[in-house]
């Protein structure tokens, strides 16, 4: 299975971070798994580490990380951005205004994969793609 990784599991995974749960340690071992990791998620690093130097490493670290680590890099597409149109969530569930998950989810729904996130809120979106752990 293609899984993407939400940023903060992606962070946790490859800290070894006692926060990434198990069910995703669990995933991200599979080796029948393909792990992946956005260019989305480093532009996101880059603004909070440019914001922080202190707390986070730079996204040219990070990426050096997720490659030793085995991941596959995913670039940004057309068909990503495409998919911003149809992604919806039901009136009633609480507003979400994260650009970078809309994103994220978006790549994950174009490229037909798993999007793997700790973060409740996305559950929401009307897509079955996505594995809140």
């Amino acid at each position: 299975m293609d899984i993407l990784l939400d940023t903060h599991i992606m962070l946790w995974a490859i800290a070894d971070d006692e926060q990434l749960p198990q069910k995703a340690r669990e995933m991200i071992t599979d080796g029948d798994n393909e792990i992946f990791f956005s260019i989305v998620s480093l532009w996101e690093i880059q603004i909070k580490h440019i914001l922080h130097p202190d707390q986070m490493k730079s996204a040219g670290t990070v990426a050096g990380f997720c490659r030793r680590s085995g991941y596959k890099e995913l670039e940004l597409t057309d068909k990503s951005i495409d998919e911003l149109l149809m992604l919806s969530r039901p009136d009633d569930a609480p507003r979400h205004k994260d650009p970078f998950d809309k994103m994220l989810i978006c790549q994950s729904i174009a490229e037909d994969m798993l999007f793997l996130t700790h973060d409740s809120l996305l559950g929401a979106y009307d897509t079955g793609n996505i594995l809140t752990v």
